[in-house]
């Protein structure tokens, strides 16, 4: 009997909680035409990674000048924080996704989009589509869940 009582605790502080975790998670993209990525927070840590120019990714830690980040893989590692932007990107995951011209499956096709193309995000997630920018100034919507970086 005393587990039930604990177990709605348990669940109403989880519920609150949710909500400020949903909003903690941060994504920028890289500013510079190759980030070197280390493992630890330091340049005489090891180099691990390079990534281009607009690759978006998850900041996990923020120690000011260094910033732990995730990459689409999962893979966890430290860059330079003057090496990221606030501007953001989102990747195309999986295979191929298409360019909507509006963000409804019955929209005109505008394009089929290759894995790991990084679009500008112009509008954050809504009904399911995000309104992106191809680097060849190509506008449109793709779905929410062929994207990650969001």
């Amino acid at each position: 009997m005393v587990q039930q009582p604990t177990k709605r605790l348990f669940v109403a502080v989880l519920t609150l909680l949710m909500p400020m975790m949903a909003s903690a998670v941060e994504f920028r993209s890289i500013s510079v035409p190759k980030a070197v990525l280390y493992d630890a927070p330091s340049a005489q840590g090891k180099k691990t990674f390079i990534l281009g120019q607009g690759y978006p990714v998850e900041v996990i830690v923020d120690l000011g000048q260094w910033l732990k980040v995730r990459d689409a893989q999962g893979g966890l590692n430290w860059v330079e924080a003057k090496q990221l932007a606030t501007k953001r990107t989102v990747l195309i995951k999986g295979g191929q996704a298409d360019l909507r011209q509006g963000a409804d499956a019955a929209s005109a096709l505008l394009g089929r989009l290759d894995k790991d193309v990084v679009l500008d995000m112009l509008e954050p997630p809504a009904n399911g589509w995000v309104k992106v920018k191809h680097r060849d100034g190509l506008v449109g919507y793709v779905l929410a869940s062929s994207l990650w970086g969001f």
